[in-house]
This record gives C-alpha cells, sequence and structure tokens, in this order.
C-alpha cells in the first residue's frame, strides 16, 4: 500500500460518505441508522477506490 492511496483514500472516503449521507438525508428516512449504514458503506466502498486510483496514478506517471 503506497503513500498515496493513504492520501487518496483521506480525500475520497470523504467526498463517498458525504454523498451517501446527503442521499439519505435527502430521501427524508427516519432515524440515525441509515445515516450511519450510508456513512459505513462510504468508508467501505472508499479502499478499494483509491486503491485503484493510486494504482493508475502510479502507472501512468512511471
Amino acid at each position: 500500500m503506497s503513500r498515496l492511496m493513504w492520501i487518496l483514500h483521506a480525500i475520497i472516503s470523504t467526498a463517498l460518505m458525504g454523498v451517501g449521507v446527503t442521499a439519505v438525508l435527502t430521501m427524508a428516512l427516519p432515524g440515525w441508522k441509515p445515516i450511519a449504514l450510508a456513512a459505513a458503506l462510504g468508508m467501505a466502498l472508499s479502499f478499494p477506490v483509491s486503491w485503484l486510483v493510486a494504482r493508475r496514478i502510479e502507472s501512468l506517471s512511471a
């Protein structure tokens, strides 16, 4: 795991979690569980996305 992946992960996870939470809030779902689930899903999805983006950037810069 490269340092670039972890830097990208900080940005990508924030963006994906924000999109998920915003989507849940616009659907007006009741309670805190949908918000927490959307945030957790965004965090889990950000690991492979940041790995793929970092790998692509490293391959293009090599």
